[in-house]
């Protein structure tokens, strides 16, 4: 078999395969070991903080009434009030964005939590400001009581004083 067509089979193999070939040939090359790493690195600290803004805001802004009349009221385990069910939506919708950046600031990818943080702030801040779907009536205050939350998460990974008032400006309104 030729270099291209080898080439051509590993890349036929599927995610589970392609992993398992790869942990094996990890734990026989310390030098693959370190491209790897650097090749992870590199991935996982590339974050746009434009893109996750445009998430967010997508996440929540598709939010709608349905959402929130699937959830609300009678229940066979009770009453659940409207407000109460629309704001546990919005955080299931901002779940996965603050999970992923407490899984960079945990891997020791201070940059890309940064980054994941100003994206989540600024999308929570453009729905506050531009959404007009009707859920979010339901949780007007949502948006500014999780841009304080999203902030104090990734402030837990002791990031510098001048990447703190970066930070600080968006909440406040003044970007560097």
């Amino acid at each position: 078999m030729n270099r291209s067509e080898m080439k051509k089979f590993v890349q036929s193999l599927s995610a589970n395969e392609a992993a398992s070939v790869l942990q094996d040939m990890l734990g026989s090359d310390p030098v693959l070991i370190k491209k790897a790493y650097e090749a992870a690195v590199k991935v996982a600290g590339d974050v746009d903080a434009d893109a996750i803004r445009d998430e967010v805001f997508s996440s929540l802004d598709w939010l709608d009434m349905d959402d929130l009349n699937g959830r609300a009221g009678s229940t066979r385990y009770g009453y659940v009030e409207p407000t109460e069910a629309a704001w546990e939506i919005f955080e299931e919708a901002l779940d996965p964005f603050i999970a992923e950046m407490k899984r960079n600031r945990e891997r020791g990818l201070p940059a890309a939590a940064k980054a994941h943080c100003i994206g989540i702030v600024r999308g929570l801040l453009k729905y506050e400001k531009a959404s007009s779907s009707d859920f979010a009536g339901w949780v007007e205050d949502a948006p500014g009581a999780y841009v304080g939350t999203v902030v104090e998460e990734w402030k837990k990974g002791n990031p510098s004083s001048e990447d703190i008032a970066e930070v600080m400006g968006i909440v406040r309104g003044n970007p560097s």
